[in-house]
């Protein structure tokens, strides 16, 4: 057995929403416990983290998961040119139907 210290407050805010759903608190605090162990972490973003902007002049950035993305490999004129070439394709398409 474990003694986990609970905020009043949010306790008593949270367990008629459980009881609603047939969960008590110990049942649902092991269930917590058994989506970390599955997951090997925690299922949502614990901590605050804005996109960081990398000073490459493209616009690249840090997203707040922690992934680059690098524009500055993008070739921005080349992908609205195939953008624009697919979207006259496609009209010309639908006018031969």
């Amino acid at each position: 057995m474990t003694t986990v210290r609970i905020d009043q407050k949010i306790k008593e805010e949270v367990v008629p929403i459980l009881a609603d759903l047939g969960i008590s608190l110990s049942e649902a605090i092991n269930m917590f416990l058994h989506q970390v162990k599955l997951n090997n972490g925690i299922l949502f973003i614990v901590k605050r983290r804005e996109n960081i902007e990398i000073e490459d002049g493209n616009g690249s950035y840090i997203c707040e998961y922690g992934h680059v993305h690098d524009y500055s490999k993008i070739d921005l004129h080349k992908i609205e040119k195939e953008a624009k070439e697919k979207k006259t394709k496609h009209i010309q398409m639908r006018k031969r139907w």
